[in-house]
Order: structure tokens, then sequence, then C-alpha cells
């Protein structure tokens, strides 16, 4: 039971994932491309001219897009002068790309900064000061939502907002992942499968806005008001993890020389006693007096764990460089279904990844395969690629490329298979890293693991300019 409440509690703890700007609430600017969801001011006048159209983006596509629609509108609005008199013609703030600048290099500078952080501050100060700056962010986010602003300002205000939330989350992601790091392998599974939720949540989301016509400004606010919620009710949890015995035997196992009574915490089908020694089935674990009390270097540590860091990133860049940049330009062979058509993008392309990688993250709890030591564990993460020219190659509207898989059912069928291997194998990356370095060190290797795995993020994110003018 103490083993089941310790699950239930890390998982909720990781599970909302308003750690991650980018990962949750771009993605629903992401999926706005496609459902045509405005939630932002009403158009301006026509004489002002339409609204920015965001670099990149050509009169092709003929469908309702938006991209980012809530920040776009607001900030294609014609910036007043002091007099009072318009400013002339919109500016082209370019926000999709200065977006994913301020999101990945916080992401990339905090991340690898939290690797050497945790010597000097407590990780529970940093994992609850990081929760509580992310609320108060994510209030002022929905605090603008109905105030009036100058273009030039809100979008200042957005940007520094995007930093900051990216700078605290990257310290709260680091932290936490060093956290499970002490824990058993199969909470590693736990913690990737918390991550794979919080698109299902977003994915769901955006559908219930869509199907629901929902208000514009109400919309706006439910959804930068749900991360704060979230943001709270991680911090409660948190909170709550150390009162629980079984979480207790093990964050405290590295700053103790006493040892509980671990077979009263562990269930047996987890542990087994040898000599005095508890071993975990999966992995290791070991309370013996010989094992030094010093922690070892930061290059020491990525000396052990570099395979797996390499494969993480790898996993990372593949899925970032495709997705969803192409993926959301794939449209239905059915277009004279206009429902259907509304729904597509959402549905196939953000639901069906997010439902078979969150099926991919928690597979590993059942098996584990490959093994850590088999060449077959890089082999399938490099196989990965194929997945870059299948997308490429599917429906895409406008597409330069000659389109192979051109049904519904094939765009899906691809995607599932690409979700279900990123999560498979990100998971057993994070999953197998800690078990290659001592107990003492494995919040070390958590918070290296999370770096690189952040340098995935961007150099996908970096690679999706590059294919989505190739497509």
């Amino acid at each position: 039971m103490k083993s089941v409440s310790a699950s239930l509690c890390l998982f909720t703890v990781t599970w909302p994932r308003t750690s991650a700007f980018f990962r949750v609430v771009s993605l629903w600017q992401q999926c706005c491309r496609e459902t045509g969801a405005e939630f932002a001011r009403p158009q301006p006048p026509r004489a002002f001219g339409p609204p920015v159209r965001p670099a990149g983006k050509t009169k092709r596509d003929k469908t309702p897009r938006c991209d980012s629609q809530y920040f776009n509108e607001r900030l294609g609005v014609p910036n007043v002068t002091a007099n009072g008199t318009s400013g002339g013609a919109t500016r082209d703030y370019n926000y999709d790309s200065w977006m994913a600048l301020l999101s990945q290099l916080p992401l990339l500078l905090f991340t690898l900064l939290n690797s050497f952080l945790y010597q000097w501050v407590r990780e529970r100060v940093r994992v609850a000061f990081s929760l509580i700056a992310i609320f108060f962010l994510f209030s002022l986010t929905a605090a603008l939502v109905p105030v009036p602003m100058q273009p030039d300002t809100f979008f200042s205000v957005t940007m520094a907002t995007i930093w900051f939330i990216n700078m605290f989350g990257a310290v709260l992601q680091g932290s936490l992942f060093g956290v499970v790091g002490l824990l058993p392998p199969r909470y590693s599974t736990l913690f990737m499968s918390g991550q794979g939720l919080a698109g299902i949540f977003a994915a769901i989301a955006m559908l219930c806005s869509i199907l629901g016509n929902a208000d514009k400004r109400s919309a706006a606010l439910g959804y930068f008001i749900t991360p704060c919620v979230a943001a709270l009710g991680t911090l409660v949890c948190y909170l709550l993890l150390p009162h629980l015995e079984f979480a207790r035997f093990y964050l405290n196992r590295g700053q103790s020389g006493e040892v509980e009574s671990p077979q009263e915490l562990l269930s047996s089908a987890d542990t087994k006693v040898l000599n005095g020694k508890v071993l975990e089935a999966k992995g290791k674990f070991t309370g013996g007096p010989e094992e030094s009390q010093e922690r070892s270097s930061v290059l020491a540590v990525f000396r052990k764990i570099w395979p797996m860091a390499l494969c993480v990133t790898c996993v990372f860049a593949v899925t970032l460089s495709v997705f969803p940049v192409v993926t959301v330009r794939v449209r239905s062979v059915y277009k004279d279904n206009a429902a259907w058509n509304q729904v597509f993008t959402c549905v196939c392309c953000f639901i069906v990844f997010n439902i078979m990688d969150l099926a991919g993250r928690s597979a590993p709890s059942l098996v584990q395969w490959p093994s850590q030591e088999s060449l077959l564990f890089p082999a399938a993460v490099l196989s990965r690629a194929v997945f870059v020219p299948l997308l490429m190659m599917c429906n895409v509207e406008g597409s330069r490329l000659t389109v192979l898989f051109s049904h519904d059912c094939a765009f899906v069928a691809i995607v599932a298979l690409f979700a279900f291997s990123n999560g498979y194998l990100a998971s057993l990356c994070m999953a197998y890293a800690p078990r290659s370095v001592r107990s003492k060190d494995c919040e070390t290797a958590g918070s290296l693991m999370t770096f690189f795995l952040v340098l995935g993020l961007a150099l996908g994110a970096s690679l999706s300019f590059l294919l989505g003018k190739l497509v």
C-alpha cells in the first residue's frame, strides 16, 4: 500500500507538467493552427488590413488557420501613437520564431545550470520556489487576457513571461528528474507517463474547445487558469511526498547511514534480500557500508551515463524535427466532410500521438527490451529516423514531395508507431541512466539526463525549420 501511495503521489506531481511551457501551452498553440479556435479579441477593422501573417506562411492553406491565434491576433493591431493616431501598418513580430527561441534557450541553459545548482541549493527549495514562480507567471498571463495593451508592450511582456516560465520550468524539471533517480527504476516510467498524460490533457481540451464553440475570452482564461490550478496541486502533492514512509526511505537513504527495515517498505515483487543487501529486481540499490559517502563530479557521472544521454537526445531530436511542424500540415482525403476536417488534425495528429506516447512511456513498467547493455538499444533509437521521410510523404498540403501515404489510416498508423517508439525509448533511457551510477549520484544523473533531453528538443526544433521548408 505504501508503494502504491508513493506511486499515486509521484504521478500526481508529474502529470500536469506545468514546468514545460513549450510542451503544454505551445502544444495548444500548435493545435490552433488547424482549428481556427479564435479566442482573442475580435478582428480589427478592415481599414487596418488583415492580421499579420507569420513568416514562412503562404496563401496555399485554404482552411481556417491561426498560428498561435491568441497572440498573433493581439499583435495584429497597429500601435497607437501618443497623440492617439494609428501607427500605420502592422508589424511582423515573427511571434512563432521568437517563441520557439525563448522557449528552448532558457530550458537548455538552466537545465545545464541545474546540474551544478543542486550542490548549493536544496532540492526542496528549488522545486517549491519554481512551482510558486510558475503559478504567478501563468496567473499574469491569464490576467492579461481581458486587458487592452499596445502590441509592442504585449509582445515584450509575453516574451519575458515565456522566458521566465521556461527558466523556472527547467530548474523544476531537472530537480524532479533528480528526485526520481533516487527511487526504484519503475518510478522513472511513472514520471515519464505523467509527462505523456499532459499532452493528452491539452489535446482533449483543444477538442472540447472546438466542439463546444467556446466564447473566445472564456476559452482563453480557461486555458491559462488550468496551469495555475495544476501548479498549486503539484506543489501540494510534492510537499506531501516526504510524509510517505516509502518515499522517505528512498529520499533519505543518501543522507543517512541508518537503513530502515526495507522488507517492510518494499513488496517482494520489487526486491530481494541477499547477504544483508537490498537489490532491485530490475535495477540496483545497495545500502552496503562499502559505498563511498562522497558524490562524484558531474563529469565522472557523465562518463558513466553518456550512452543513455546521447540516446535520449537522438529520440527527441527526431520527434521534434517533424512533430508538429510537418504533421499539422497533413490533410484528410475526405475533403467534403467539413465536420471531420475540422477535428482531423486535433484527433489524428495530437490525440493519437499523445495516447500512443503515453502507452509507450508506460510500457517499460511491463517489459524492458532491449537491455541497457545490448547494441540493439542504440540501433532502435537510430532507426526512428525512418519516420522523418515517412511523415513527410504523407498527404501534406502543398507538399513538394511525392505523396505515398495519402489515406488517413496510413497517417494515423505512422503517427501511432512514431509516438509509441518515442515514449518507449525515452522512458527506457531515463530509467537505465540511474542504474549506471551509485545511489548518491542518481540525482546528478537525473539532472544530466534532463539536460540532454532538452538538448534533443532544441536540436529537433532547429531541424524543424529546415524540414518545414523542404516539404
